[in-house]
């Protein structure tokens, strides 16, 4: 399928920033929003998150709502009635997952937006890898015809009781006795998505969805080789029909952990070849810890960012994201701007 898509506007609510503009140069300066938080490790020490402040001490689906509803509110002046809306949220079987009900929880956002609920709107709920997910989603209807945009938007939190209980229980939190683990965050975003050649933005080249079969803690315990996202890089710069030393730079969904840097790694080094400039790896992570299902359009924003305002470590822009039971994917984007 041709990549026939164009990210044109983007919204944000980060532990950085409650709009995009803010959260972007937050971003940008590298600050962070971490702080201590109401959770103690093992050693009695308090845990260290990146928390939202939000206006009111919502908890649960109902703080999700409000900030997801917040993010897409910035996008919806060039949004809104007949605009299918791809949800992407926590994977259905974590532990801990702020949203429990996915139909509900898109009609709710949907009434506080005051947006009527398109028949077309879908929930995605795969995680960090969701936004990739959406994107191939998006570009389907768009080519269906019917509508001239699509909004993709994701929401997630770690700040919940049972997914704290549950990651520091298995040693995947950044605690006093373990320096290879995640800071648990959370945040919204979206981002509207139309047809090729509406307007400046971001223009999608090359979309690559996989599978790692040597994912973080497999019961098989099989060595990580990176094949997964290896695959996901390679249907995605076919696609775009550039090799990996034509890239720009990168932006990844790294939460921290080790597991995460060395199958980056291991993707790049197995199909760069030829002579290239530098290219830079950016992370939201290393100022938000682990935003799960938010991270694709978040990143997406960052880039968005980055190319409006001419401070992009380089052009094309490859954009990728893993999750536990193994998802990848990684999307191209190349700058479209009209000055």
């Amino acid at each position: 399928m041709t990549a026939a898509l164009d990210i044109v506007a983007t919204g944000m609510v980060t532990a950085v920033g409650l709009d995009a503009p803010s959260s972007c140069a937050a971003l940008r300066a590298r600050l962070d929003g971490f702080k201590e938080t109401q959770y103690a490790d093992d050693e009695g020490e308090w845990l260290l998150g990146s928390p939202v402040t939000m206006p009111r001490k919502w908890i649960g689906q109902k703080r999700m709502t409000h900030m997801l509803a917040a993010a897409i509110s910035e996008i919806c002046t060039q949004a809104r009635e007949r605009t299918p809306m791809l949800l992407c949220l926590p994977e259905a079987s974590r532990p801990g997952s702020p949203v429990q009900d996915a139909s509900a929880f898109l009609r709710n956002v949907c009434a506080i937006l005051e947006m009527a609920v398109d028949p077309r709107s879908r929930t995605i709920s795969h995680g960090r890898p969701s936004g990739l997910v959406a994107l191939e989603q998006a570009r389907r209807l768009l080519a269906e015809g019917g509508t001239s945009a699509v909004i993709v938007a994701g929401v997630d939190s770690y700040l919940t009781p049972e997914a704290i209980g549950f990651y520091l229980a298995n040693r995947r939190l950044l605690a006093t006795n373990n320096p290879n683990g995640f800071i648990p965050g959370e945040a919204a975003a979206a981002v509207l998505c139309t047809h090729a050649g509406h307007g400046s933005g971001l223009r999608l080249h090359g979309l690559g969805l996989a599978r790692e079969n040597a994912y973080i803690y497999n019961e098989a315990d099989e060595p990580l080789r990176g094949d997964g996202l290896t695959t996901a890089y390679r249907h995605a710069l076919k696609e775009a029909g550039i090799e990996m030393n034509q890239l720009g730079f990168r932006i990844s969904d790294l939460i921290g952990e080790q597991y995460w840097f060395k199958q980056t790694a291991l993707a790049s080094l197995r199909l760069v070849r030829g002579a290239h400039d530098f290219q830079d790896l950016w992370s939201p992570g290393e100022s938000l810890g682990n935003i799960g299902a938010a991270a694709v359009p978040v990143m997406i924003g960052m880039a968005f960012a980055a190319a409006r305002k001419g401070y992009a470590a380089g052009n094309p822009v490859l954009i990728e994201a893993s999750e536990d039971s193994g998802a990848c994917g990684a999307a191209i984007f190349a700058a479209r701007l009209h000055r």
